[in-house]
């Protein structure tokens, strides 16, 4: 069975060729209010960001609007598509989109959103295309509409068994308007959505075929490397660069607006010239910047009232009546993306136009940079994303690609501009650090009756390096409370405030964001009120979440599956948390153990997620891991400190992250539903840290108030 939906026809772009091309559906990401349809001269000017097109040959090009940085985009939105038009998988061809001048600023992949913001809308586009072939079979047989059907690539006539390949009919379809009203499967008629179907990109990266930046070589190129100033907010006083010049392969160096750039042959004469610069800076006002005084400050700030979030009842008036209070006050640290991927791209800046090979996640922001820089119009700007080495949200930034325009419109050639490893580790957008001050309030019986949770943490909308033209009412910044103010928790006075502490250290998006930080306050303080009241951390939260099935079932998944409350081995405990995030739900279930000099051993981790209606389980699988090992890494080990107003952290020496002998077994066990699509790029994440924490308070009776935690918290 199938169900009618209308379709806005001003959202598709059809596209006849006159070349033999096929059949070609363009459409908008998100869809647009206006059809434009013409020539296929007219869809080459117009560049819409998704399209489908079906060749002669029977094979079918989809073209995927997102960045592929190891989420699984180049095979998930191409299942969705392939499900509605009946298409034989074997026969489909992936490319990336190319980037629409027209939708600058929209065209971007970030909040764990590229299924569930374009579920429907793929849907549709995959019924119309699949709807126009089934009116050209029914033309070219003479019969009804409804005699015919789709499977697997061909158009079948139901009373003769005649078939006809999409191939065969593309061009014949190409002719016919965009239908006003197709049908959607429903979920238990797929075949393709729901299946472990092997990722598209895989082959592509296991052969070495697969295009980054670094991989771009054009004729007469060069490379560059930006020296920057390491502390926050300095500048450029003097250079010599005498040494540089004589170094062979040195060609230029000159100041842009990140410091210095220096120009080589090769890689290596650029790096050999960077290090022989004898640079003097101007440190400005954050020389005495470190880590010590932001944890003061941040601690003044928490002292004063915030903006309020969630008002729920009279939290403080109840705190004054109940049987016990607690209190408690996490803190978490800066954290760097690490991505594996340094920051990197190549730019040809022409007089006539400029063309750019980037790993971005939002390529409509750096045309416009792009045309900012070099002063040519935007569709004079042509971007080419490529794979992307992991982004996390660091590469929402374009600061590396305004390095490489500056560097290659003064040069006037191709240049392939790299950060080293340090540079990245020093000069990120870095997640923002926080503290987070929490009341619960217990009644005689141990019920939780009150709870306030004040979040005091730099804003990345409104910090100190963005100016978003948002409205700051009462320095309220929603995104800081994600996770915070959506408590599932049934509480019957609830209070979540803001305060904000702006610093100068850049911030910016970080997997999973401010949830990675509330969700580790909510879920530690949810289980010292459930030791206070005596109760078992799984059922007094189960209690809590009356009205939040989806959290409720994920959290007996996981603790079914976990054997939570079985005997478990001497040395070893187990924690629990669950946080929804990004229209998904998950739980967590850590099993620990600490050894003597306080080293702690994250033996397995559990997890249950409700991500609705999943796409491909494999992919939701492999990113639940990835979350939780990235996850790991700011649990148990990285964090950025700030010393004499710089980072001190370098490299992955300093700056560790998890090792393969340190990874737990992971099981996953997804929720069937057919709810709309969640995100599952983020949601993994929040969970581990608090599981593991509250493993680590089973095991040690010791509480882990501070991140990452460090051997000499535990240490015997």
């Amino acid at each position: 069975m199938a169900e009618k939906t209308v379709i806005n026809r001003r959202d598709f772009l059809k596209v006849v060729s006159a070349t033999g091309a096929g059949l070609i559906i363009g459409f908008h990401l998100p869809f647009k209010n206006k059809l434009r349809a013409a020539t296929l001269q007219a869809a080459i000017q117009f560049k819409p960001n998704a399209w489908i097109t079906v060749h002669p040959d029977n094979m079918v090009t989809i073209a995927v609007a997102e960045s592929e940085m190891g989420q699984g985009v180049w095979t998930s939105l191409p299942m969705i598509i392939a499900e509605e038009m009946e298409l034989d998988w074997s026969k489909i061809q992936v490319i990336q989109a190319p980037v629409d001048k027209d939708r600058f600023g929209k065209q971007g992949t970030g909040g764990s959103a590229s299924v569930r913001s374009s579920w429907e809308k793929l849907r549709k586009a995959g019924a119309v295309a699949k709807e126009m072939l089934l009116t050209a079979a029914a033309r070219e047989w003479s019969v009804p509409r409804g005699d015919c059907y789709g499977e697997n690539g061909f158009i079948l006539n139901r009373t003769s068994g005649k078939k006809l390949s999409y191939g065969d009919l593309a061009e014949k379809a190409a002719i016919l308007d965009i239908p006003k009203n197709v049908s959607l499967k429903k979920a238990a008629d797929f075949n393709i959505i729901g299946k472990d179907i092997p990722r598209t990109d895989t082959p592509l990266k296991v052969n070495g075929t697969a295009q980054f930046a670094m991989d771009v070589d054009l004729p007469n190129i060069v490379y560059a490397f930006i020296i920057r100033c390491p502390i926050f907010g300095g500048k450029l006083k003097t250079v010599n660069d005498a040494k540089a010049k004589q170094i062979n392969g040195v060609l230029e160096i000159f100041e842009v607006e990140n410091g210095i750039a220096v120009v080589g042959s090769s890689t290596w004469a650029a790096i050999q010239g960077r290090k022989a610069l004898n640079i003097t800076w101007d440190k400005g006002p954050n020389a005495d910047l470190d880590s010590k005084s932001i944890a003061k400050y941040f601690k003044k700030r928490g002292s004063k009232r915030g903006a309020v979030g969630r008002n729920d009842g009279n939290a403080k008036k109840a705190l004054k009546k109940t049987k016990k209070t607690v209190e408690a006050v996490y803190e978490v640290p800066f954290q760097a993306h690490a991505t594996m991927e340094p920051m990197n791209c190549v730019v040809d800046v022409q007089p006539n136009r400029c063309r750019i090979w980037a790993p971005t996640q939002f390529p409509h922001s750096a045309q416009k940079q792009a045309a900012e820089i070099t002063g040519l119009p935007m569709d004079k700007i042509e971007i080419h994303v490529t794979f992307l080495g992991g982004g996390f949200g660091r590469r929402a930034f374009n600061d590396f690609i305004n390095d490489g325009l500056e560097v290659s419109k003064h040069m006037g050639r191709p240049v392939k501009l790299i950060w080293t490893r340090e540079d990245d580790m020093r000069h990120d957008y870095y997640r923002p650090a926080s503290r987070h001050i929490l009341n619960g309030g217990l009644s005689e019986t141990g019920e939780t009756i009150a709870w306030t949770h004040k979040v005091v943490a730099p804003s990345i909308l409104f910090g100190q390096m963005f100016k978003y033209p948002i409205p700051f009412k009462d320095k309220l910044d929603v995104v800081a409370l994600a996770g915070a103010k959506e408590l599932a928790y049934e509480i019957p006075n609830i209070r979540v405030e803001y305060k904000s502490a702006n610093t100068n250290v850049p911030v910016g998006w970080w997997r999973s964001v401010y949830d990675s930080q509330n969700a580790y306050a909510n879920e530690c303080f949810m289980d010292e009120l459930a030791f206070e009241a005596g109760k078992d951390p799984v059922q007094y939260r189960l209690k809590l979440l009356v009205n939040s099935p989806r959290s409720a079932a994920v959290l007996k998944m996981a603790a079914r599956e976990a054997g939570w409350g079985s005997p478990m081995p001497n040395g070893r405990s187990k924690g629990v948390s669950c946080h929804g995030s990004f229209g998904s739900y998950v739980a967590q279930v850590a099993e620990v153990s600490v050894k003597a000099n306080g080293k702690i051993k994250v033996h397995s981790v559990v997890c249950a997620v409700d991500c609705g209606q999943v796409v491909n389980p494999s992919i939701v699988k492999a990113q639940m891991e990835s979350s939780i090992v990235y996850g790991l890494s700011a649990t148990l080990k990285g964090e950025i400190t700030i010393e004499k107003g710089r980072v001190v952290q370098s490299n992955f020496h300093e700056f560790e992250v998890l090792r393969m002998d340190e990874m737990p077994e992971i099981d996953v066990h997804i929720v069937k539903s057919t709810e709309a699509p969640g995100g599952v790029g983020e949601p993994g994440l929040p969970p581990i840290a608090p599981a593991v924490a509250n493993a680590v308070f089973a095991l040690t009776g010791k509480r882990i108030r501070k991140l990452p935690i460090k051997e000499g918290d535990l240490r015997s």
